[in-house]
């Protein structure tokens, strides 16, 4: 069993991490302020490559794996947490399901340009009435000869207002609960979709979320994922397990980033004649933030790698998305108590890690639902 990453792992974590300190660290002011991400830097990371990391090479990606995905995820949000977040938008939700279950027609118009950056995509599922309860869904997609007709109202569309196609999801059958919901691709361009305002919010602040209306919309029936009605809820399971390691692999980055400034400040700031961090209780607060990042670690890494090698990864999935999640959140906080005052300053990173945490919350499915989750597993062993 080996636990260390290749060479190759490792040269791209330090590619990741130059970029990130040199085209995104500069500009956090300037996206936080603005409340979002530039299309010029959105751009530079189709330039290195990032949104084909885990795409085959025949659709331009790079043929990498969930591991330097992971790595992508951490290395990014380390740096900034909207950045991240859109960028794992562009690599997965937003392209995914065109990748498992699109049609080779779609992938050249849609994936191709995704992975160039001349297109951008983003999911779709989340209502004013409901998140994680996928039955509580009220967008309706009614068949209509060779076409779909879509009416219905989205909420917090991470990036609506710059996508150029959506991944979403509409019930076929009002009456079968989460069972009547499918997954379709539309056009940003269609007739009848029209991007709302955006929702002002404490996290994540440039990763930008907008309201999103479906007004008699209508698409080609080969819009429907799988092919066939009904199966939409198999299709959105089949990536979720994706969705939390990396949401993980997320957190895993503002951990280190609040973690590694901990240090840094504790070393420096001089309280009762002596830096702060020869003090015991600042000492066990550092202590409990290295256990928790190391254990994160390895959860997420394990899981990724399982993936890669095809194995079931339902718990390992859910287990490192609700452990980093938890973790992060005292992190976080413990960072602001080392730092004082200062953690509650806006010129300070250690406020917006504290924000930023909270995003991990809701990807992925709640915390509770994700104990659901492993509760349900265990009882299959």
């Amino acid at each position: 069993m080996d636990f260390d990453f290749t060479p190759e792992q490792e040269l791209f974590r330090q590619s990741v991490r130059e970029f990130a300190d040199r085209y995104v660290r500069p500009r956090i002011k300037e996206m936080e302020e603005k409340g979002d991400v530039p299309q010029g830097l959105m751009q530079q990371m189709a330039e290195q490559g990032f949104y084909g990391i885990r795409y085959a090479e025949e659709w331009g990606g790079q043929g990498g794996d969930n591991v330097m995905f992971a790595i992508l995820n951490e290395e990014l949000a380390r740096c900034y947490m909207s950045v991240a977040a859109r960028c794992m938008m562009q690599c997965l939700m937003g392209t995914e399901f065109i990748n498992l279950y699109g049609t080779e027609e779609q992938k050249r118009n849609f994936l191709v340009p995704a992975i160039r950056g001349e297109k951008y995509g983003t999911l779709a599922i989340t209502e004013p009435a409901g998140g994680t309860d996928l039955g509580a869904m009220q967008t309706l997609a009614v068949r209509d000869g060779d076409e779909y007709v879509i009416n219905g109202q989205k909420t917090w569309i991470t990036g609506a207002h710059v996508v150029d196609f959506f991944t979403i999801a509409a019930k076929t059958d009002p009456e079968a609960g989460f069972r009547g919901v499918d997954m379709f691709l539309v056009d940003r361009h269609t007739p009848g979709v029209r991007v709302g305002d955006r929702i002002e919010k404490l996290i994540a602040f440039a990763s930008g979320c907008y309201e999103l209306f479906f007004d008699d919309v209508r698409i080609p029936a080969d819009r429907l994922f799988g092919g066939e009605e009904g199966e939409g809820f198999a299709l959105l399971r089949s990536i979720l397990n994706d969705i939390r390691v990396h949401t993980a692999a997320l957190g895993l980055g503002i951990a280190r980033a609040a973690y590694e400034e901990s240090v840094e400040y504790a070393k420096q700031r001089v309280a009762y004649g002596r830096p702060i961090i020869k003090w015991q209780a600042i000492q066990h607060k550092l202590a409990r933030m290295r256990i928790d990042i190391d254990a994160a670690k390895l959860m997420i890494y394990c899981a990724a790698w399982r993936m890669d090698q095809g194995f079931p990864v339902n718990v390992e999935a859910a287990t490192a998305k609700w452990f980093i999640t938890e973790a992060v959140l005292r992190i976080v906080d413990d960072a602001t108590r080392i730092f004082g005052a200062y953690g509650a300053s806006m010129d300070m990173n250690a406020q917006r890690y504290l924000r930023d945490a909270r995003w991990l919350l809701y990807g992925g499915g709640t915390q509770t639902m994700i104990l659901n989750i492993i509760g349900i597993e265990i009882g299959k062993e």
